[in-house]
């Protein structure tokens, strides 16, 4: 075939678009002729040509579709709210957390019930130990008398000084450990079997000197009121004000008339009647503020919430959170937190 390759090196030939060769039938010489045709006696091999295209092959059938997988088991939730958890809440194995309360409830039990809530936040810690009073030092020499200055002259004569206020004398007489003639002040028992957590010494407030909160014989959980309905006069920056909380009371229960000291916490709050006072109220939110900041420790207040006589909008009235300081609002007629009365006097 040296003969072909040899041959082959012209021009393409052939109406295909290949190389025409010859092979002479007799000699078996390949020549590669100028025209598209062979001398007579040689056959023709056209060299490079391109067949015609076959037709397209039939599609092939469809696979057949694979099983389904089996399905994983479905992951837990964990769920919250400012409520305790409701029995048509959750699936079987889901935790809820109280966002209001700080309780933790769950894993939910197969029968659809939730499980006894459990608090999230720990015991208050024991009081440390007082440290012991260090040695007193040795006293310095004295020193000897300086030479009498001469007399100033008389002051003009001024008018009589005002105490801010005439401090009471024994609040309930006497606390334990108190001393003879010693004066009201914050952390002892009041008139009404409470505890003093605030003293006017600036004579700020015109209509009383002291704030009382009650004993716990008075503290009980309510709702703020039995529907959601605004109470303008107890709503604003003045009605969260030290001061507003027995106006705030009052206001209240001239809105909810047909509620009782069961379903509202200022019917509740004025319904007290320790140490046989009469004028007891739901605080503001300022007062109810005082209370956890200079009661600390005292008092028997619960770690949770205590509901205040000032509103935030129709719907939500403020309460005072006793471990962390904080202030929040809530729905008035969906949850019933802790109610401790107050006193002014």
């Amino acid at each position: 075939m040296g003969g072909v390759g040899a041959q082959a090196t012209g021009l393409l030939n052939s109406s295909s678009g290949g190389y025409l060769i010859c092979v002479n039938s007799k000699t078996k010489v390949v020549t590669h002729p100028g025209t598209s045709s062979c001398p007579k006696g040689s056959k023709k091999l056209v060299l490079g040509a391109q067949g015609a295209a076959g037709t397209n092959g039939l599609t092939g059938a469809a696979g057949l579709s694979g099983k389904d997988g089996i399905d994983g088991k479905d992951g837990k939730t964990l769920w919250n709210g400012v409520k305790d958890p409701e029995s048509t809440w959750g699936a079987p194995g889901d935790m809820f957390i109280n966002a209001a309360t700080k309780t933790l409830f769950g894993p939910k039990n197969l029968d659809g019930t939730w499980p006894t809530g459990v608090s999230m936040v720990g015991p208050a810690g024991a009081t440390g130990a007082t440290g012991a009073t260090g040695a007193t030092g040795p006293g310095g020499a004295s020193g000897g008398s300086g030479p009498a200055g001469a007399a100033g002259a008389a002051g003009a004569n001024g008018s009589n000084a005002t105490i801010a206020i005439t401090e009471l004398l024994l609040c309930d007489g006497p606390d334990a450990g108190e001393v003879a003639d010693e004066k009201c002040k914050i952390g002892m028992t009041g008139p009404g079997g409470g505890l003093i957590f605030f003293v006017d010494y600036n004579d700020q407030y015109a209509n009383f000197n002291y704030l009382e909160a009650a004993p716990t014989s008075c503290q009980g959980k309510r709702k703020w009121s039995s529907a959601n309905t605004s109470v303008p006069a107890v709503a604003g920056w003045a009605a969260r004000a030290v001061g507003a909380g027995s106006t705030n009371t009052a206001a209240i229960k001239a809105v909810f008339t047909t509620d009782t000291s069961t379903n509202n916490a200022a019917y509740f709050a004025s319904a007290c009647s320790a140490g046989s006072k009469s004028d007891w109220f739901l605080g503001s939110l300022g007062e109810m503020k005082l209370i956890y900041d200079n009661l600390q420790g005292l008092g028997g207040y619960f770690v949770s919430d205590y509901w205040s006589s000032s509103e935030e909008d129709v719907n939500h009235a403020y309460f005072q959170f006793f471990i962390k300081g904080y202030q929040d609002y809530a729905l008035k007629s969906d949850l019933e937190f802790y109610v401790r009365p107050v006193r002014a006097f």
